[in-house]
């Protein structure tokens, strides 16, 4: 190893060889992520032992039209060996789960709604992922059920691995014309389903339909003999049902409801029409005080109007919300291309600008209706945005490590130099770590046929690198310094230092990675075991070929006064801590103080050096003449 070390940084030759192939692997690594090679997510696929199917219906649907929905994808299900039972909530959400929590399940109350919860059998008795059984029964449920009622909506959802949100990616549409938010609505739908790799798409608004509303006549009540509140409570109790009294029992502490309404053959109609409605209430009579049968016809008048759907708010403005999940896919892809699809497309009705800045909101856009001058904001919110923060706050805490690393490192070898030498060497692991992600990608792509991502484990694994590789870097140049103080030649002394350290770096890798390998199994610690293991070795090969070559081209690594380096001999500096004593000079008033005794005590010791080699060369030259003399006395004996 010392042989290896030192031809490499004998020769400009071989040091231009190495620095250069550095650089190539570092420019190769990060241009893995852009070119797509290696594909980042917030965190992969979680199997999980149960998933639920959101049904939504048109919004003037009946319980029995949801019911229909619901008893198609259930009947399909059934043919599912790995699907152990399933629950159907009709008009109303599922128990409140991890993901029903963020996802508003409690909230669901409407007879367009319905929930379905699949349990499946144990995970890790299932050769199929529950992601992987999800995104093989999507389009099967949706091409068998999905036509059954009209502006239906079925969408997957399963148990989130990171922080729940309403969907994987969310679009929200900001703005004051609630015809144009609409309008605006539908293309942006229409535009997320072109897009390769989303699925679910909806949009979380009511639809505008017919509706038919009962008007008692208040002229023609009074005339008749009877009463407004009579009116109106004979009609709701008819059509629509009320408690009208209650029943106590000795089983229950609660009274018992009595619900009074008409049958279903005589209050419900089978065509949506102002004469359906007509031809039921001709049947329909009401006793007023006189004895007189009133028909309710001639006392209510049917008028057609539009529904008044549903206003959304959030943060005092008029919002629409799309929402669409990721089939087994990185969410950053699909959305990077619909936002260049809705750039390119919006241009020819709307006005479109980018928001200014660089913020998690960085991908949202402005837009002004050509038309009407409305103005909307398009914000890309859901697990992007999650993704956008956690990789900001985590890109925060690497650089926050790298400079309290740099800054402790001046203040202990008091060399910019040093210091920046075991910063590269630190960062320099990030090759190791996309290159790992890539292998480990084709590997599994191979197996499973799924992707391996590059996720927050990963860059956690990264950052909990940096202090593995700088140990490195410090026992190298510690090393070699106290070899050089010693009167050794540089060059030599990096060698000696390296092959020396060696081992114990690379018995360092090795328990990194032999500990790492449980965590490379896992399916969301993965990226921090696969981040560790290779990342390790990149950072060991790093130390012993590429660190060397930088420190014997510092100049700071020889013990000088002038440089950036200043040796402090522990035994001419009584002091408990080089750091403390780097900190205190530093201070004006003993810098040069602490200087010359440095510069002294090398001197000194240099001198002590000296005088003994000279000495012990005299005592063997004596002692050499001494045998010749011994020699030539017994020759003449």
């Amino acid at each position: 190893m010392e042989s290896i070390v030192y031809k490499i940084i004998s020769s400009r030759r071989n040091k231009f060889i190495v620095i250069l192939m550095v650089i190539l692997s570092m420019i190769g690594a990060v241009y893995m992520i852009p070119s797509k090679l290696i594909l980042a997510r917030m965190l992969p696929g979680k199997s999980a032992n149960t998933f639920t199917v959101y049904v939504d219906t048109k919004t003037d649907a009946s319980i029995k039209e949801t019911k229909s929905v619901t008893s198609c994808i259930v009947n399909t299900l059934k043919l599912e060996k790995e699907i152990t039972d399933m629950e159907v909530f009709l008009g109303q959400g599922a128990p409140l789960d991890y993901a029903g929590l963020v996802k508003g399940s409690g909230l669901k109350a409407l007879k367009n709604q319905a929930e379905i919860v699949i349990n499946l059998t144990d995970k890790h008795h299932r050769d199929e992922p529950s992601y992987v059984m999800v995104h093989r029964l999507r389009p099967i449920i949706n091409k068998a059920c999905g036509d059954l009622v009209e502006n239906s909506s079925i969408r997957f959802t399963e148990m989130p691995a990171g922080p729940p949100t309403l969907a994987t990616i969310v679009v929200e549409l900001y703005g004051k014309n609630d015809v144009v938010l609409r309008k605006t609505a539908l293309k942006v739908s229409d535009l997320l389903k072109e897009t390769e790799g989303l699925v679910d798409i909806d949009i979380m608004q009511d639809d505008i339909y017919r509706k038919y509303d009962l008007v008692p006549d208040k002229e023609k009540i009074i005339r008749s003999g009877l009463n407004v509140e009579q009116v109106n409570n004979i009609v709701f109790l008819a059509f629509k049902g009320m408690p009208i009294a209650y029943k106590n029992t000795r089983n229950q502490q609660d009274q018992i409801p009595i619900f009074l309404r008409l049958d279903d053959a005589t209050r419900l109609v089978e065509v949506a029409s102002k004469t359906a409605f007509l031809d039921k209430l001709l049947s329909l009579n009401l006793m007023n005080d006189k004895g007189m049968m009133i028909p309710i016809s001639e006392i209510v008048t049917i008028e057609a109007a539009e529904s008044s759907p549903t206003i959304f708010r959030k943060n005092l403005k008029n919002m629409v919300t799309i929402t669409a999940e990721c089939d087994m896919v990185s969410q950053v892809y699909p959305l990077l291309e619909a936002r260049a699809k809705m750039i390119e497309l919006f241009s020819e009705e709307y006005t479109v600008t980018k928001v200014p800045g660089i913020t998690t909101y960085m991908f949202d856009l402005n837009i002004v209706d050509k038309e009407s001058g409305s103005e909307m904001l398009v914000r890309w919110d859901g697990e992007m945005k999650v993704s956008l923060d956690t990789f900001r706050d985590l890109g925060g805490a690497f650089i926050a490590a790298l400079l309290l690393m740099f800054f402790l490192m001046v203040l202990y070898y008091k060399s910019f130099a040093l210091s920046g030498i075991v910063l590269i060497g630190s960062f320099l692991s990030i090759i190791g770590v996309i290159v790992g992600h890539w292998v480990t990608d084709k590997i599994q792509l191979y197996a499973t046929d799924t992707h391996f991502f590059l996720t927050a484990t990963s860059l956690i694994g990264f950052i909990s690198l940096m202090g593995i590789s700088a140990r490195s870097s410090l026992l190298l140049i510690d090393f070699s310094r106290s070899l050089i103080e010693e009167g050794m030649e540089k060059k030599r002394a990096v060698a000696l230092a390296t092959a020396t350290r060696a081992k114990p770096i690379m018995l360092t890798a090795v328990a990194i990675i032999l500990g790492s390998l449980l965590l490379a199994t896992d399916p969301i610690f993965g990226g921090l075991g696969v981040a560790l293991i290779f990342g390790s070795m990149a950072a060991t090969l790093v130390s012993l070929f590429f660190i060397p070559v930088l420190m014997d081209n510092a100049r700071a690594l020889m013990p000088n006064c002038h440089g950036k380096s200043v040796h402090i001999d522990p035994d001419t500096k009584m002091t408990w801590c080089v750091l403390t004593s780097n900190i205190k000079s530093y201070f004006p008033y003993t810098k040069r103080e602490k200087c010359d005794e440095a510069k002294v005590a090398y001197e000194q010791r240099l001198k002590r050096e000296e005088e003994v080699r000279m000495s012990e060369l005299k005592a063997e030259k004596k002692k050499k003449k001494e045998e010749k003399k011994q020699d030539k006395n017994s020759d003449k004996k």
